[in-house]
């Protein structure tokens, strides 16, 4: 049974984390949004105030300081498209996924530019961009102590009864509720509303909790710095992740999707891609 004792490791893991998190909101929250606006704004709105309001998590790939500057992928294309419409990108960090769908539909945010995987649920809520990149979700776990760990889950059969955390409103849950179908058998689900997914990790690593799903390209990164950690079950299959707006703004939908296609082909895109999905 792993200890409760709080492990300084993963405490100051956890303090980095926050730490970069509170420097990106101060960086980043200087022009923060108005807390209420009337509704979700479309493309021709935006235009008008020449500002974008955009929702990101901060994690190794998205979003996150770099020494004194901001990197990330969904970051790059983000300044990418405001920079190539004359617009000047607001930058919210926000770690819980709900918040994000809750901010784009009340008018806080114009676009949630994290992965967001299509599924049924949130298609009846946002309009997705066309695919971005690909990626699935993985169990996050310790490598096993011993050939017989009973910890270990190498299949997804041994999932049952078990206990993932996931963040609060991730769309990997309704995934999850589907394994738990196909085995014919329980998987418990505990939704994390305080962290985001590297701290998940970070959790699993020190023995905190046992197993975290999360994206396989967060997680990849972490296990750079965690090699206790293991990510070889996969909890989905590999997907197109997309970039998210209001049902109101199908005229924004459009830019994006446009730019997207000529952008994608450039080489500024394939450099972008290369730096974060090795």
């Amino acid at each position: 049974m792993p200890t409760k004792t709080p492990n300084f490791k993963r405490l100051k893991y956890l303090a980095v984390a926050l730490a970069g998190s509170l420097i990106a909101t101060f960086i980043l929250q200087r022009e923060e949004a108005p807390a209420s606006l009337p509704a979700p704004r479309d493309y021709p709105d935006i235009v008008a105030e020449g500002i974008l309001r955009v929702a990101l998590e901060y994690n190794a790939i998205s979003l996150h300081v770099d020494g004194d500057s901001l990197s990330g992928f969904d970051y790059e294309l983000v300044e990418a498209f405001a920079k190539a419409h004359g617009l000047k990108a607001t930058i919210v960090p926000e770690m819980s996924f709900e918040q994000r769908l809750q901010g784009l539909a009340a008018g806080r945010y114009d676009l949630i530019a994290n992965g967001i995987l299509a599924t049924s649920t949130l298609k009846d809520s946002l309009l997705l961009t066309t695919p971005i990149a690909l990626t699935k979700e993985v169990l996050v776990q310790r490598k096993p102590s011993s050939p017989d760990d009973s910890l270990f889950v190498r299949t997804h059969l041994s999932l049952a009864r078990r206990t993932l955390h996931v963040v609060k409103g991730s769309p990997s849950i309704l995934r999850i509720r589907h394994l738990g179908d196909e085995i014919a058998d329980t998987i418990y689900i505990k939704e994390v509303e305080k962290y985001g997914p590297e701290q998940l990790i970070a959790m699993v690593a020190h023995g905190d909790i046992d197993y975290a799903v999360c994206n396989e390209q967060i997680a990849r990164s972490a296990a750079d710095n965690m090699p206790q950690i293991d990510i070889s079950t996969d909890i989905s299959f590999t997907q197109f992740y997309s970039w998210g707006v209001s049902k109101k703004s199908p005229v924004l939908l459009d830019s994006l999707n446009a730019w997207f296609k000529d952008f994608k082909q450039s080489k500024e895109y394939q450099e972008i891609y290369r730096k974060y999905f090795k």
